[in-house]
C-alpha cells in the first residue's frame, strides 16, 4: 500500500472516530447545562421550605400534603417511569438497549421523563420531602444521551445506544456532585457489564465535559467543603468500624422497608388508596418536623455541613431514625426524588450521634461523619468503592481514603444480613417486569422472585 493510500485510511479512521465522539460531546455539554439549572432550582425549592418553616411551622401540615400529592399526580398522569430515583430506570434501560427492545427504552428515558422528573422532584423538595436530586440527574442525563443518539442522521457512524446511556449516567453523577472519579467508578461498579475498554474514551470525555460545564457556572466547588482532619487518633479505625456496622444495617434496612411498602402498595386497587397513602406520608413527614426536629426535612445537606463545619457536631439519638423514616415516607409516595443525598445525610447523622456518645474530638468526629455517609450509602447501593470515592471527592480529604474504604467494605458485608442484593437491583427488575414481563430472561427469575416475596 502506498503512502497516499495509508494517509487516506488514517484520515478516514480519524474522521470516523471524530464523528463517533461528537454525539458524546454534545450530550455531555447539554447534561452539564441541565444539571446546573436543576441544581439552582432545587436549592431554591429547599430555600422555599426553609422560609415556610421559619415563617409558620404549622403550614407544613398544608404545604407538604399539597406538594406530595401534586408531585405524585404529575408522575402518575404524564410519566409513570419518572417516579423515584432514576438510577434503576437507567440500569433497566441499559439491559433493554437492544434492537428487540429499543422502542421500549423510550418509556424510561425521554424528553417527557426529563421534564416530569425535574418538576415533580422540585415540588417534593418545596414540600420538605426527604429526597435528593442526584438520582434524578442521572436519569435526566441518560435521557439526554439517548435523545442525542436518536437524533443522529442515518449516514452517521453507528454509536452504541447502551454505551451512550451508561456514559450519560456517569456524566450525570459527575455533574450533580462535581465528582468526576465518582461518576467513572459508578459506571464501572454499578452500571456496566461491558469491559470498560470498549468505551473508556467516551466515558472519560463525557465526564470531563459535563463536569467542566457545571463548574463553569457553579464554580469549582466541593459538594461539602474541606472538613478538618488534623490530629486523627491512631485508633480511630475502631470508631470507623463502630459507625460502619449500624450505618450499613440501617441503609439496607431502609431499602428493605421501601421494597416491602412497594409490594404492599402494589395491591392497591383504587386511586383513592394511593391518594390516602401519599397524604398520610406527607402528614407524617410534617409531624416529625413539627413535633420532634425540623432537620427531618429536606435532602439533609445542611445537616451534613453543620456536623462537619460547626461547633454543634453531635446529634440527638433520634435524628438518624427521623432521617430514615423521612426517606421511607418520601420515596415510597411514587413521586420523583432520589435517595443518594438523603442516604448520605442519614449516614452523617449516625456518625455524629455515635461521636457524641464517645465524646470525640472535632477531627475524629468529622471522620466518623464521613464514614457514616459511606456506610449508609453502601448499605443501600452495595457500591462501596463508588460511595468511598464520592465522599472523598466531596471533601478532598485524601488522607482518610483507607478509612472510607474500610467503612464501605464493612457496611457492604453487614448489609448482606438484611438483603443479598442492592436496592437498585430489585427496582431494576421491577421496571423490567413492568415493561417486558419475564421475556427472554430479562427479569432474572431469582431476583424477580425475591421482589415478589416482599
Amino acid at each position: 500500500m502506498g503512502k497516499m493510500g495509508f494517509d487516506r485510511m488514517r484520515n478516514e479512521k480519524f474522521r470516523h472516530n471524530l464523528l463517533q465522539a461528537i454525539p458524546f460531546w454534545i450530550a455531555s455539554l447539554l447534561t452539564g447545562l441541565v444539571a446546573v439549572v436543576y441544581t439552582r432550582l432545587f436549592a431554591l425549592a429547599e430555600k422555599g421550605t426553609a422560609y415556610i418553616v421559619h415563617w409558620h411551622l404549622w403550614l407544613l401540615f398544608v404545604v407538604t400534603p399539597v406538594c406530595f400529592l401534586a408531585a405524585w399526580w404529575l408522575v402518575r398522569k404524564f410519566a409513570p417511569f419518572a417516579r423515584g430515583s432514576g438510577i434503576p430506570q437507567v440500569m433497566a434501560s441499559i439491559e433493554l438497549a437492544t434492537p428487540k427492545y429499543n422502542d421500549r427504552v423510550g418509556q424510561l428515558l425521554s424528553l417527557r421523563v426529563i421534564f416530569i422528573k425535574i418538576i415533580s422532584s422540585l415540588i417534593m423538595a418545596l414540600g420538605g420531602g426527604v429526597i435528593g436530586r442526584e438520582g434524578p440527574t442521572i436519569q435526566v442525563a441518560g435521557s439526554i444521551f439517548r435523545k442525542v443518539n436518536e437524533w443522529l442522521p442515518k449516514w452517521w457512524p453507528k454509536v452504541s445506544k447502551r454505551n451512550m446511556i451508561m456514559t450519560g449516567a456517569a456524566a450525570g453523577l459527575a455533574a450533580a456532585f462535581n465528582t468526576p472519579l465518582g461518576g467513572i467508578v459508578f459506571a464501572v461498579e454499578e452500571l456496566t457489564r461491558t469491559h470498560i475498554s470498549y468505551f473508556k474514551t467516551a466515558l472519560f470525555t463525557a465526564v470531563i465535559i459535563a463536569g467542566l460545564t457545571a463548574q463553569a457556572f457553579l464554580g469549582p466547588y466541593l459538594y461539602l467543603g474541606y472538613p478538618n482532619m488534623n490530629g486523627l487518633s491512631g485508633t480511630i479505625f475502631f470508631g470507623v468500624l463502630l459507625v460502619a456496622i449500624p450505618a450499613g444495617l440501617m441503609g439496607a434496612g431502609m431499602a428493605k422497608g421501601m421494597l416491602k411498602l412497594f409490594a404492599w402498595k402494589a395491591r392497591f386497587k383504587f386511586t383513592r388508596q394511593h391518594v390516602l397513602y401519599v397524604v398520610g406520608c406527607a402528614l407524617l413527614v410534617a409531624a416529625m418536623a413539627f413535633f420532634i426536629d425540623q432537620r427531618a426535612l429536606g435532602s439533609g445537606k445542611e445537616l451534613m455541613t453543620t456536623s462537619l463545619f460547626s461547633p454543634n457536631k453531635y446529634n440527638p439519638w433520634y435524628l438518624p431514625i427521623l432521617r430514615v423514616l423521612g426517606s421511607l415516607f418520601s420515596f415510597t409516595t411514587g413521586a420523583s426524588g432520589g435517595v443518594f443525598a438523603p442516604a448520605l445525610s442519614a449516614g452523617a447523622s449516625i456518625g455524629a450521634t455515635i461521636s457524641g456518645w464517645l465524646h470525640l474530638t472535632a477531627a475524629n468526629t468529622n471522620l466518623l461523619v464521613l464514614s457514616g455517609m459511606v456506610g449508609f450509602l453502601t448499605g443501600v447501593t452495595r457500591t462501596p468503592f463508588t460511595s468511598a470515592i464520592l465522599v472523598l471527592e466531596m471533601t478532598d480529604r485524601h488522607n482518610v481514603i483507607f478509612h472510607l474504604m474500610l467503612a464501605g467494605m464493612v457496611s457492604s458485608l453487614v448489609a448482606m444480613v438484611i438483603d443479598r442484593h442492592s436496592f437498585y437491583d430489585h427496582l431494576k427488575y421491577q421496571y423490567l417486569r413492568e415493561i417486558v414481563g419475564e421475556e427472554d430472561g430479562l427479569a432474572h427469575p431469582h431476583e424477580a422472585a425475591e421482589v415478589e416475596e416482599e
